[in-house]
């Protein structure tokens, strides 16, 4: 992991309703628009979902994928990794959650891929970057109402 592309969000919402939100991986495609499927593979011995295989529409990055989730810094972080995709060769996450007060939450999204062909820094960059905004947006709008 070298450079992540990251971006910061204030949600009006208290930390455990953004942290359901978060961890419900199989229900992303109800808030994102960039998530068109997400189906849990495999769960940890706590019931919680730690492979998913997902169908991503984000621009420029266009794949179905799966994704292996790391929970051992839970609940205040979720990181997520590539575990095998059609066309990106990485793609390594991290949301950070932190209660502001009790009903206002911060997210930060961390985000860096590689794809198997070759882009220009500049531009894999400006994706991230898209694709995390879109998401956190979303995710805003989803948990504001």
């Amino acid at each position: 992991m070298s450079q992540f592309s990251t971006s910061t969000i204030t949600i009006d919402a208290p930390l455990a309703e953004v942290q359901k939100a978060l961890f419900a991986l199989d229900k992303y495609p109800e808030w994102s628009n960039q998530i068109k499927s997400a189906e849990a593979i495999s769960h940890d011995d706590q019931g919680r979902i730690i492979t998913v295989k997902m169908t991503i529409d984000a621009g420029m990055m266009k794949d179905r994928l799966t994704l292996d989730y790391d929970w051992s810094e839970a609940p205040n972080k979720l990181s997520f990794s590539l575990d095998e995709a059609d066309l990106l060769t990485g793609m390594d996450g991290i949301y950070s959650i932190k209660s502001i007060d009790e009903d206002t939450t911060e997210v930060t999204y961390e985000l860096e891929v590689s794809l198997s062909m070759p882009i220009p820094a500049m531009m894999r960059q400006k994706a991230e970057k898209s694709t995390i905004d879109a998401a956190l947006s979303q995710l805003k709008i989803h948990l504001e109402g």
